[in-house]
């Protein structure tokens, strides 16, 4: 039986040297899941989707750039890989890493980095170092010593997880056979934004798709994008997103420009609301961060700001909730507890 990823199946659109040597853990395919109760809780009258990339092997989105980054490392000799993280790229550095037979380095904010996403980059045998300051100070530290040392720097500066991550604008299209109309996701690092709207434009050009228009959401407390200057001391509980210097910020700013569309912030409470809700609607759990595009895309609609009348919107969910249960588990109350017998069971749930 053949076993094949993400490379194999849009290898031959993506611009990867020819050394390159396929690293796979399955990633891609993730489902397009109707979300009918959510949208009909926003006010309905729209198709939305939600594109859950929680279901990729580590369990975020950051599997699609590093099958290639890693793939690319392993084909020109490299030995070891080098990134900053706030946590889901650590992990899936480390996966592939593993895969791949490398060694690999992460440089975490302290004390800013999910235990469920730190618990993953310590399984599959990373190399992790705290940093006393922010996630832009820890990859200012992972670019310089990659200059100075054969090191190779996977973070999405880094332009072939650019290239990877294009694939899911590929599957999109190609599950719902043209590009939606509108496309809500997370902003942090504004890596992935910058790769779907690469990955859209490719393949209208390719297969005729169009374009949709671009919502992006930063967290309120991490939102130079829409402050129009560097946060210093970037604060959410989004901590995915907790970035205050995206590497690809312009980036992003041209894509939701060129589509016609825009980058917001959702506060805190906005964005918990939204996790919780999508669970309670959808059976979806997401992560915090995960949650941002969807929340802002319920202000807007709240607000009327963005008109999705007969309009189909997709909203990506880019880490699963089990990366961050933490979030849940401490504002929840213990669970009752009843002695068991049938007549205790019954008065306790009837």
């Amino acid at each position: 039986m053949a076993y094949h990823g993400l490379l194999h199946k849009y290898g031959s659109l993506l611009d990867l040297p020819t050394h390159t040597r396929p690293v796979s853990l399955l990633e891609g395919d993730t489902p397009l899941i109707p979300a009918l109760n959510l949208a009909r809780e926003m006010g309905g009258g729209f198709e939305l989707f939600i594109k859950f990339e929680g279901l990729n092997p580590t369990g975020s989105f950051k599997d699609r750039g590093m099958t290639a980054a890693v793939s690319e490392a392993l084909g020109r000799g490299a030995t070891t890989v080098i990134c900053a993280s706030t946590g889901n790229t650590a992990a899936s550095a480390a996966a592939y890493a593993a895969r791949a037979g490398l060694k690999s380095i992460v440089l975490i904010p302290q004390g800013k980095v999910a235990a469920g996403k730190l618990a993953g980059a310590l399984a599959y045998g990373a190399q992790v170092i705290q940093v006393d300051g922010s996630f832009d100070d820890a990859l200012s530290l992972v670019a310089l010593i990659s200059e100075k040392h054969s090191i190779c720097l996977v973070n999405s500066i880094n332009p072939y997880r650019i290239e990877g991550q294009k694939t899911a604008a590929f599957e999109i299209c190609d599950t719902l056979g043209s590009a939606p109309d509108w496309l809500c996701l997370p902003v942090g690092n504004a890596g992935n934004i910058t790769s779907y709207w690469a990955g859209f434009k490719q393949y209208d050009e390719l297969k005729s798709t169009g374009l949709p228009r671009v919502l992006g959401v930063q967290a309120a407390g991490a939102a130079p994008l829409v402050l129009g200057h560097p946060v210093d001391r970037p604060e959410t509980v989004a901590t995915a997103i907790c970035i205050g210097r995206p590497a690809r910020g312009e980036q992003a700013l041209q894509a939701a420009e060129e589509s016609r569309g825009r980058i917001i912030a959702a506060t805190d409470e906005q964005i918990l609301d939204m996790q919780r809700t999508l669970a309670r609607l959808e059976g979806i759990w997401v992560e915090p961060a995960s949650a941002a595009g969807l929340a802002g895309l319920a202000a807007e609609v709240g607000a009327a700001r963005l008109e999705v009348r007969a309009k189909r919107i997709v909203a990506v969910c880019t880490g699963h909730g089990l990366k961050d249960p933490d979030i849940v588990t401490r504002e929840m109350s213990s669970p009752k507890i009843v002695p068991p017998k049938l007549d205790a069971l019954e008065e306790a749930i009837l």
